[in-house]
C-alpha cells in the first residue's frame, strides 16, 4: 500500500498530451486550448461613449451649446465637435472627432432653441478609450484554458471562430460483479443497481472527455479479460469498478496481467478507496477502482480527473479553499488519509453524517471534502480546513 501523494506523482508523472485539432467555436466549450489566442483588434475597437449623453469639449463645458447630430451605436459620426457645439450620442456609440468627454443626459436640459445646456457637474469624461481592455496582439486566452461560456464571448469579441483545442479523450467505463443489475431494471434478492458505471460516465463528460459504456463483466477471469481486451480496442483510457480488492472473485489485477498491462501499484493509503489498481499498455491508461460508489466517486475526483485533464492539455489546478470547521469532528481510525465530505454554510465548514464507501447519498448534499492526514483523529472547531470542491 502506497500513500496517496506517491500514487498522484505516478499517474501524474504518465500524463501524455493528446494530439489537437481546430472545431467550431460554440463545439470548443467544455474543450482545452491548444494554443494561445491572440486579439487581432483593440478592445474597444474605438473611443465609445460609456453613456447616453452628449460628446463636447471640456474646455466648453458650462457653455449652452448647439447639437449637431445624433450619434446611434453602429453609426460613424458625420460631424466633428468645435467650439460652441456638441454631438447627442449614444452608450456604446464611436466619439466624434473633436470631443473629448461626454455629459451624461441626467446631468442635462434641451432648451426652447435647440441648444444643450448642462445642469450638472461633470466627475468623469465617460469614455470607453481605443484598446484600453484589449491591443490588437495581446494573448487574450492561454494554451492550456478550460474553455467556459466566459471564454466563448472572448473568442467571439476577437474573431477567433475556429480555436485549436485538444482531442477529446475516449474512456472505456466497466463494471464488474455478478450482483449487478442495469437501472432499470428492479433488483432481485442478492443483487444490486449498477450506480457506478453511470455516476463514471457522467464524471468523464464533465471533465470534457467521452464516455464509452461496455456494460457489466461477469466475476470470472475470461468474461472480464474478453471484455477489458474489447474496450482497449475502442478507447484510449479504461475505467473499471469493482474486483480490484484481494477476494476470490476478484479478478481485475489478473485480468490485466493476462493482457499485458503493466500494474504500476494496487493499494492507496486513503479512505475510502483504499484497494486500486493503476496499470498501463503502451499509452493506454487502466484505471481499476473499488466497487462501492463512494470510493469510486472520490477516486475519480482527487486522481482519475487530474490524469484525464492534464491528458488534455488542461493546467488548471484543482481548487482548493481555506475554511475554519463550524464544529469538532473526530474519527476512529488514522492509519489512512481520509477524505471526508462536507457542506460550506456562512463561511464554516460542517463534515457531513456519512456511513461509509457505500453511502453515496452522502454526496447529494456536499459542496466538496476536506482531507484528514494519516495520524491525526481530531479537526477541532475552529481549526482551519482545506475544502477540495466537487
Amino acid at each position: 500500500m502506497i500513500s496517496f501523494e506517491e500514487a498522484y506523482r505516478i499517474v501524474m508523472n504518465h500524463v501524455t498530451v493528446f494530439p489537437s485539432e481546430r472545431v467550431n467555436m460554440l463545439d470548443s466549450l467544455g474543450r482545452i486550448l491548444a494554443e494561445d489566442v491572440l486579439s487581432d483588434i483593440d478592445m474597444p475597437p474605438f473611443n465609445k461613449s460609456a453613456v447616453d449623453g452628449f460628446a463636447c469639449r471640456i474646455a466648453d463645458i458650462g457653455h449652452d451649446l448647439e447639437v449637431i447630430e445624433t450619434i446611434p451605436a453602429g453609426k460613424t459620426p458625420e460631424f466633428t465637435v468645435s467650439e460652441g457645439n456638441c454631438s447627442r450620442i449614444m452608450t456604446g456609440a464611436m466619439l466624434p472627432e473633436g470631443s473629448d468627454c461626454v455629459i451624461m443626459i441626467e446631468d442635462t436640459e434641451i432648451l426652447n432653441n435647440g441648444m444643450m445646456r448642462m445642469t450638472g457637474t461633470q466627475e468623469s469624461r465617460n469614455i470607453c478609450y481605443q484598446g484600453e481592455d484589449i491591443k490588437a496582439g495581446d494573448r487574450i486566452l492561454s494554451k492550456g484554458t478550460l474553455i467556459k461560456p466566459q471564454h466563448i464571448a472572448i473568442l467571439a469579441a476577437t474573431g477567433a471562430v475556429n480555436p485549436k483545442v485538444s482531442k477529446q479523450i475516449h474512456v472505456g467505463i466497466l463494471s464488474t460483479g455478478d450482483e449487478l443489475v442495469e437501472p432499470e431494471h428492479f433488483p432481485s434478492p442478492s443483487k444490486i443497481r449498477n450506480t457506478n458505471a453511470y455516476q463514471l460516465i457522467a464524471q468523464v463528460s464533465i471533465a470534457g472527455a467521452i464516455p464509452e459504456y461496455g456494460g457489466i463483466a461477469a466475476d470470472t477471469e475470461i468474461s472480464l479479460s474478453a471484455m477489458l481486451s474489447d474496450s482497449l480496442d475502442q478507447n484510449d483510457i479504461v475505467l473499471l469498478t469493482g474486483g480490484v480488492s484481494v477476494g476470490d472473485f476478484d479478478y481485475v489485477p489478473k485480468a490485466m496481467e493476462s493482457l499485458d498491462i503493466e500494474i504500476l501499484f494496487k493499494s492507496i493509503a486513503i479512505q475510502p478507496g483504499r484497494p486500486m489498481v493503476f496499470g498501463k499498455r503502451g499509452n493506454q491508461f487502466i484505471f481499476g477502482l473499488p466497487g462501492n460508489p463512494v470510493s469510486s466517486f472520490v477516486l475519480f475526483e482527487v486522481l482519475v480527473k487530474p490524469f484525464l485533464i492534464k491528458t488534455m492539455g488542461c493546467h488548471e489546478e484543482p481548487k482548493i479553499l481555506h475554511l475554519p470547521l463550524g464544529t469538532t469532528f473526530r474519527r476512529k481510525k488514522s492509519t489512512r488519509k481520509s477524505l471526508i465530505p462536507v457542506r460550506i454554510e456562512n463561511g464554516f465548514v460542517f463534515p457531513i453524517e456519512y456511513h461509509g464507501s457505500a453511502h453515496i447519498n452522502a454526496y447529494a448534499q456536499a459542496h466538496g471534502v476536506i482531507t484528514i492526514e494519516i495520524g491525526k483523529t481530531e479537526l477541532v472547531k475552529g481549526e482551519s480546513a482545506d475544502v477540495r470542491f466537487l
